[in-house]
């Protein structure tokens, strides 16, 4: 991969387009990204990552906000990137995810993320994709490693290849496996835990049904488990042995139990049919004793009721002699009925007779009323649309005169307001004037209190530095004194260790054995040890201690370095200025600009307003001369209405004298009424003598029919009617004492009830305990017997599923325990594994050998071939793994020791050949993929100037075969040896880059 030209528009610190021309870079090869600290230096790293992945590394990922804060509202974020990836070149242009203005109306939208990757063929640009998907796989497939892989291999992360040296086992673990693509090991450790997990849960699953089966063989046996079985495991061969002899016992007690009862059902089964059938005869006797016992007595019952019976038959035939006279009741009620209501109706027709001097009068001249009635109404109603005409021409009256009360009114008002409105005008153009005025004015007042308050924040910054900066002092005071003190103590033991050497050395002789420094075996008197005389793990304990408050010292040191640079920024920013004075002076220039902008505010407003008073001038102008118009015209119309009402008032008058009502529509609804009702009283005179005709021949009708039906007069014979729901059950009743006094005598007459009528009464209560206790103990029996049956046969299939249960444990068993041994093995946890390392971290090591050897090329150089990287495969301190730990020895003392131990300066140093050794094996690993631009970020100030140029000179061997490398870096040495260098400038409204050679 070789980048050619990366282009920026509002994205990070950038908000205008910034652009880096990595052709022009590569004739120098190393190249040095300066800036101060927030520039943006890293922000340009990050939009070659954006460019070529959509993201970018580490935790600014996780922000999702790429897009400047300082941009202009509506500008795009873009990133364009040039690059030649597997021999092709390509130009991808980004577009992250950001909120734009909407294009109508306030408030934003989101803007999707978006994606072109085109390809040059031919010098022409093609298209190749515009998926976000599509765009990635093919960026990953051609460089043929992922976003992570990258930052690792391309852009040595800030600080990140520090953490990898220092990490445990376990996180260094989970980089690698990124790097490596080594999850296909981890796939089979998990695989095997959870093979063994399914294993031991199906162990389990067969444990509790072995023991349920037998549970429940027990309880279908009624008795006990054996004792070998109980005090054993399940699957223990011996206890399923004795299970196998417990099963054989039980079942052949079970069988000779089942075979008794069946004998004892047979006995019950008997007995209860013998007192059965004495039950059945005894039952048959009684109920035909009883049933001739009950005939006679129903008999005599019947004989006493014959005088009832006999004067019930006399009431029914005469109810059916009269029951031929209802239909004649029924017709003279109807009648009489019908007379009475058409009398009624007459009566309330009397006021209306009385109105129209028909009280008494026939239906003839009720008929000639309405037909004098009718004609006048006709003359009537032809006079309606005059009045209709006389009433439209005087509300139109009313309304011109309302409506020129109206314009007058309007009239007057408008004159009114044309006249006062130069005087608004004149007005409104004063405080316009003063608006403008006042605007101006705001915008200048806003940008010294801008400069103000950023003055304001550097001057209270600057004070609260100023308490870090003497707190930190102290602190690396504080730190100096532990370290001298620790050094002195370490010194102090080395002497006095030096001093007891001898009495080191004579506890390590043995009997016989040839003394380190005379050569002899024979040892007469060999040197002691004083009490509490240092070994060597003690004088090595306190060169840790030493190598602590060195690293501790160094800490404290570069932290008031860092405050000291960032007290000299803001005292730069401050101007001299303190936080009362800048406050003060805020707090008056504020002041002025609130009622600056209080005036300023209302310049929309009084724009409006002359606009809106010049065009209501022009309009109460044309609407004067409108309403002139309209007045005159309203005038001459109310003056020809009011001549037409008065001519037409006089014809009606004329036309209504002598009637007795005072208007038309009155005289017209009178008789409207009359006419309405005078058909029905018409009608009402016609139905009275018609229904008093009818009422009289109904009458004569039933008094006839009475006297042929042999009653001596009406009232008797209506007496007689029964209704026919009382007739039919007196006839029910008369039946009934025929038929069953029938029944009766036949009863009585059996020969089979008079024989067992003979006879003595059985005793049925005794017959009837006799049979329910031969049934129970039937019943007992039976329940018994299909009991036995039962638990013979659930006994002999829980038997059968229990040993069949017991046979498949033993190949699940073996099975368990290979898996576990293996998996156990696997995972590191076995005591055969003595590293304690896992598979994955197995496969892991092997490539951490590479990069330790890879570091160790060019770890020797930078360190003067004093310090090289170890891989060991035990675990570290406070690891619970081994396998991936590292070691620093020091080939100036021959000691290994923990990389937390080096200082600042070793800990870059060492972490640099770290992460380039490292950079080299996934290249490797990813298929050697070729990488011909890379980036160091940050850490070269911790470096004193030898190992500097030590570093440098390695970074400058990294060019070779044309790749060029950038360095990251504000340290003022670095600036010196790199002659070409991209500069990151910051300011308030947003980063810029430009290209120098010192």
């Amino acid at each position: 991969m070789r980048l050619h030209s990366l282009e920026v528009t509002a994205f990070g610190p950038f908000a205008d387009t910034v652009a880096v021309d990595f052709d022009t870079l590569s004739a120098a090869g190393v190249f040095l990204l300066t800036g101060p600290t927030g520039a943006g230096k890293s922000s340009v790293l990050d939009a070659v990552c954006f460019a070529l992945y959509g993201d970018v590394p580490g935790d600014r990922s996780s922000a999702k906000r790429l897009r400047s804060d300082h941009a202009t509202e509506g500008v795009a974020p873009r990133v364009r990137l040039e690059c030649t990836l597997s021999g092709r070149r390509f130009r991808l242009t980004r577009s992250p995810a950001w909120e734009r203005p909407k294009r109508r109306g306030a408030g934003t939208t989101k803007q999707q993320a978006s994606v072109t990757l085109s390809e040059r063929v031919d010098g022409a640009w093609l298209p190749v994709t515009t998926r976000l998907d599509e765009a990635g796989h093919l960026v990953s497939h051609l460089l043929g490693i992922n976003l992570t892989q990258f930052a690792q291999v391309a852009m040595l992360p800030q600080g990140r290849f520090q953490s990898f040296l220092r990490a445990r086992s376990d996180d260094r673990h989970r980089l690698l496996q990124q790097l490596f693509r080594t999850g296909r090991f981890e796939a089979v450790e998990a695989w095997l835990r959870t093979r063994r997990a399914e294993l031991a849960a199906e162990a389990r699953d067969r444990h509790r049904r072995v023991a349920e089966l037998a549970s429940r063989a027990s309880e279908a046996a009624g008795a006990p488990l054996p004792e070998a079985w109980l005090a054993a495991a399940p699957d223990e061969e011996f206890a399923a042995q004795a299970l196998h002899g417990w099963l054989g016992e039980r079942h052949t007690l079970l069988e000779a139990r089942a075979a008794g009862e069946i004998e004892t059902l047979a006995a019950a089964r008997r007995r209860a049919q013998r007192a059965s059938r004495a039950w059945e005869v005894g039952r048959t006797l009684a109920e035909r004793q009883a049933r001739r016992l009950c005939a006679a007595r129903e008999r005599d019952a019947l004989v006493a009721r014959t005088g009832e019976v006999a004067a019930l038959r006399s009431a029914t035939e005469a109810a059916r002699r009269a029951a031929g006279l209802l239909p004649l009741g029924r017709a003279h009620a109807a009648a009489t009925t019908a007379h009475a209501g058409a009398r009624q109706r007459l009566a309330q027709l009397a006021d209306l007779a009385r109105d129209w001097d028909l009280l008494g009068a026939a239906e003839q001249q009720v008929a000639a009323r309405v037909t004098e009635l009718t004609r006048e109404l006709a003359a009537v109603e032809a006079l309606l649309p005059t009045q209709r005409r006389l009433e439209r021409l005087l509300e139109e009256a009313a309304t011109l005169e309302e409506q020129q009360t109206a314009t007058e009114a309007e009239l007057a008002a408008v004159a009114a307001v044309v006249e006062s409105a130069p005087a608004r005008l004149a007005t409104v153009a004063a405080a316009l004037d003063e608006a403008h005025a006042a605007s101006a004015a705001l915008l200048e007042l806003e940008s010294t209190i801008d400069s103000l308050r950023v003055q304001a924040a550097a001057a209270q910054e600057l004070a609260e530095l100023r308490e870090l900066e003497l707190a930190a002092r102290a602190l690396r005071l504080e730190a100096v004194d532990d370290a001298q003190r620790a050094k002195e103590h370490w010194l102090g033991l080395q002497e006095r260790r030096i001093t007891g050497m001898a009495a080191e050395l004579a506890v390590g002789l043995a009997v016989g054995g040839c003394c380190p420094v005379c050569g002899s075996a024979e040892h007469p008197s060999p040197a002691r040890p004083l009490p509490g005389a240092p070994d060597e793990a003690t004088e090595r304990e306190a060169r840790r201690l030493l190598d602590d408050a060195e690293t501790h010292r160094h800490v404290r040191e570069e932290a008031l370095r860092d405050l000291r640079t960032r007290v000299a920024l803001v005292e730069r920013t401050a101007a001299g200025w303190s936080p009362t004075e800048v406050r003060a002076r805020l707090v008056e220039l504020e002041a002025r600009a609130a009622e600056l902008r209080r005036v300023a505010d209302g310049l929309a407003d009084l724009d409006r307003r002359a606009t809106a008073e010049r065009a209501a001038l022009e309009s109460d102008q044309q609407r004067r001369a409108e309403l002139l118009l309209a007045h005159a015209r309203i005038s001459t119309n109310l003056a020809a209405h009011t001549t037409q009402a008065r001519e037409i008032t006089a014809h009606l008058s004329e036309a209504l004298a002598g009637a007795p009502a005072t208007s038309l529509d009155a005289r017209r609804r009178q008789l409207g009424r009359a006419l309405a009702r005078l058909p029905e009283l018409a009608t009402t005179v016609r139905s009275t003598v018609e229904t008093a005709r009818a009422a009289e021949e109904a009458e004569d009708r039933l008094t006839d029919a009475a006297l042929a039906a042999g009653f001596g007069h009406v009232a008797e014979a209506l007496t007689a009617v029964l209704p026919d729901a009382d007739l039919d059950a007196a006839e029910g009743v008369l039946f009934a004492h025929e038929a069953a006094l029938a029944g009766c005598e036949q009863v009585l007459a059996d020969p089979v009830l008079a024989a067992a009528a003979d006879q003595p009464a059985p005793d049925l209560e005794m017959l009837a305990q006799r049979a329910d206790r031969a049934a129970a103990e039937l019943v007992d029996a039976e329940t018994a017997a299909r009991a036995g049956a039962a638990r013979l046969e659930r006994f002999a299939e829980l038997g059968a599923e229990l040993l069949a249960a017991l046979g498949s444990a033993a190949p699940l068993r073996d099975e368990l325990a290979l898996v576990t041994r293996l998996s156990l093995f696997v995972d590191g946890r076995s005591p055969d594994n003595r590293l304690q390392m896992r598979l994955s971290a197995y496969v892991l090591a092997a490539r951490l050998g590479q990069v330790v050897g890879a570091a160790n090329e060019r770890l020797a150089t930078m360190s003067d071939r004093r310090y090289a990287l170890e891989h060991t495969g035990h675990r570290g301190a406070g690891e619970t793994r081994g396998g991936l730990s590292l070691l620093v020895r020091d080939d100036w003392t021959g000691e290994t020791r923990d990389p937390a131990t080096l200082s600042g300066g070793e800990t870059f140093v060492v972490s640099l050949a770290l992460a380039l050794g490292l950079a080299d094996v996934v290249s490797h690993e990813a298929g050697g993929a070729s990488l011909d631009t890379l980036f160091v970020d940050e850490g070269f100030g911790a470096l004193d100037a030898d190992t500097l140029d030590d570093v440098l000179d390695t970074l400058d061997t990294l060019r070779d075969g044309g790749r060029i490398v950038g360095v990251v870096s504000h340290v003022p040495q670095v600036r010196e040896r790199i002659p070409t260098h991209l500069d990151v400038q910051k300011g308030r409204h947003g980063s810029t880059l430009s290209l120098a050679r010192a």
